[in-house]
């Protein structure tokens, strides 16, 4: 989803970019679209050796390719170590198999980072967060690559069906096991609760 606040297409101009993968990418590119200073989210893949994937390819767990969204951000409203901290309050960063109720591969959760100040900022993050749980974080800290955008059904899914994606959320289940992880600190960095 494209957000244009005051400046527009100015302040577009001056964005930064963050690549996450946390389970279904319907509900992290929901998530991040309430967090002021984020511009615009696009769902698709990335992290695999396929060339323009698609998604039944993706899902099928062939081409190693993560459910993912770039994010497209104002440095000068929220920062990186923000969105980071966001991701790994929003999912659970301690399971490796999937998420909720979406299992395999292409449901992992990472980090793409796409430099060595995002790696940094993300490692302190994924630190910070294993520290607070008392456990290991399983979320990798990966090389951002190719980033290939999802067919156009899958773009602002939350927005194009609504109730669709809200009935979705909640059978999965992802709120609540994510207030179960992280307590009062879910969605730490994310105004109001997703999915709410």
């Amino acid at each position: 989803m494209l957000l244009l606040s005051g400046g527009g297409a100015a302040r577009a101009a001056d964005a930064e970019t963050a690549i996450f993968a946390g389970g279904c990418f319907w509900c992290v590119e929901a998530d991040f679209d309430k967090i002021p200073g984020v511009i615009e989210t696009v769902s698709g893949y990335t992290g695999g050796h396929t060339q323009n994937p698609t998604y039944k390819q993706v899902t099928g767990g062939d081409t190693g390719h993560y459910e993912a969204v770039r994010i497209r951000f104002d440095p000068d409203k929220v920062g990186y170590a923000e969105l980071v901290s966001a991701l790994l309050r929003s999912v659970d960063p301690t399971d490796d198999g999937g998420q909720f109720c979406d299992r395999g591969a292409s449901y992992r959760t990472a980090i793409f980072t796409l430099d060595a100040r995002q790696q940094r900022v993300a490692e302190a993050q994924k630190a910070d967060a294993a520290n607070q749980l008392g456990t290991k974080i399983v979320t990798p800290v990966l090389e951002a690559g190719a980033f290939y955008p999802a067919e156009d059904y899958h773009q602002d899914f939350h927005e194009r069906a609504p109730r669709r994606y809200t009935y979705y959320r909640w059978s999965c289940g992802r709120d609540k096991q994510v207030k179960k992880i992280w307590g009062a600190d879910a969605y730490k960095g994310i105004p109001g609760k997703p999915g709410s």
